[in-house]
């Protein structure tokens, strides 16, 4: 069928009259744009007062012409009354505009004309509607994050942000991030024109102040937190004195390292620095396990000498002071007293040597000893003597007796022994000595 017959659309049973079916007859194809268009003419007539005339045909006697359009009736009362009420309408809409809402975490600020008029708590407000005042809603409580040096991950580095100059004249890369809040929602939307931007110039200035007043050990390894809080100080410093309305909540320290060009050079040279301190506490570590060693050998050897110094000097002491005891004792009884020392001098001779003496002049033949009996007994006689008192002429003369009779109760076994001809030649002896 060709588009331009004129039953196109409009083909079939039923009464093209009928509005019912909507100015087309049942199951046929989509609607005629004439009949949308008096529809359309039909519903406007309806809202402004006046009825359908002449019907669907209103062609046919209402519009001499033939367009096919109904006739308007343009009553001045319909007409008023139609558009007094849609401009209640409208101007409700227009009021209703006004309304907003404010969450807890929010605030609220009004404009008159773009002044600045109040600040609105949380909760359901009305304004003025547009264009007589505006309102903006600002978050204060929500966290906000600042990149700098990097965006999104470490490895997608900003170098214009990130490369800085240390106090010793070396470049290091230093990536880090900043939390801040707003404080006062005033002061963020009309001191600055680019608050947030005002975050980051200051983020970046006061870094680039401290790594330039510290060296390039102390920003990479031992001095990152230090860094950050002094960063964060004077970030709050910058921001107050431009009267942002901003708080900066942390600074971060993301990563600090030197720049990849030189990153080989700066690894050798911190592994001989790290050498250099190994070495230095391997020496140190030595030192600290000789030097007391020997300080402490020194002070043995010096207190051993001491106390030789003082034993010799006390041994001499005593010996003189004994010298001037027997001289004593001497001028009372030179013959008992030679015979003592005698006797003492004899003892301490044969106490260090293993002899026993046998009379080879008296009578018998020959004698079997039980020699380790007579060593026992000697060695047990030594020890004796040993553990006694050994300044008994002392003893003696603090308790006024003689010394002879005890000396003769000490003299040891084998001395004991010795017959009395050997007496008799030793007084001899003595006599011819004088």
């Amino acid at each position: 069928m060709s588009i331009n017959d004129p039953q196109w659309g409009s083909r079939g049973g039923g009464n093209d009259n009928d509005p019912g079916n909507g100015g087309r007859r049942p199951n046929q194809g989509p609607p005629d744009l004439e009949e949308i268009w008096r529809d359309f003419n039909r519903r406007l007539n309806g809202m402004l007062g006046r009825s359908d005339r002449g019907g669907r045909g209103g062609n046919q006697g209402g519009n001499p012409g033939g367009n096919g359009m109904p006739p308007v009736d343009l009553n001045p009362r319909a007409v008023g009354g139609g558009i007094g009420i849609l401009a209640g309408l409208v101007l409700l809409v227009w009021m209703a505009s006004g309304f907003y809402i404010v969450d807890a975490s929010q605030r609220g600020v009004v404009l008159q004309f773009g002044k600045f008029v109040e600040t609105t708590e949380p909760g359901l407000r009305w304004r003025l509607p547009y264009p007589i005042q505006s309102h903006e809603v600002v978050n204060l409580t929500g966290v906000r994050t600042l990149e700098i040096g990097y965006r999104g991950t470490e490895r997608n580095k900003v170098l214009k942000e990130a490369l800085m100059l240390t106090d010793d004249e070396n470049i290091i890369n230093i990536q880090f991030a900043v939390q801040y809040y707003l404080k006062d929602p005033t002061d963020y939307l009309f001191q600055n024109r680019h608050p947030d931007d005002a975050v980051m110039q200051a983020a970046e200035t006061a870094v680039r102040e401290i790594v330039g007043k510290s060296k390039m050990d102390f920003v990479l390894y031992e001095g990152r937190e230090q860094v950050a809080a002094q960063a964060s100080t004077l970030m709050q410093e910058i921001l107050d004195r431009y009267k942002t309305g901003i708080i900066i909540s942390k600074v971060t320290m993301q990563n600090a390292q030197p720049p990849e060009q030189v990153q080989a050079a700066f690894d050798d040279a911190v592994k001989a620095g790290q050498d250099r301190e190994r070495q230095k506490n391997e020496g140190q570590a030595y030192a600290n396990d000789v030097i007391p060693k020997a300080r402490g050998t020194a002070a043995r050897l010096l207190e051993e000498a001491n106390g030789y110094r003082q034993r010799i000097i006390a041994t001499a002491e005593g010996d003189a002071s004994r010298f001037k005891q027997i001289l004593a004792e001497y001028a009372k009884a030179p013959e008992v007293t030679r015979q003592r020392m005698y006797l003492e001098t004899m003892q301490q001779v044969y106490a260090n040597t293993s002899k026993v003496m046998v009379d080879a002049k008296g009578q018998g033949n020959l004698l079997y000893l039980p020699l380790d009996k007579l060593m026992q007994v000697s060695a047990g006689a030594v020890a004796q003597q040993q553990a006694a008192p050994a300044n008994v002429a002392e003893m003696a003369a603090r308790n006024g007796q003689r010394q002879a009779p005890s000396l003769a109760g000490e003299v040891p076994p084998q001395v004991e022994r010795v017959p009395e001809a050997g007496s008799r030649d030793l007084r001899s002896r003595d006599r011819e000595g004088r």
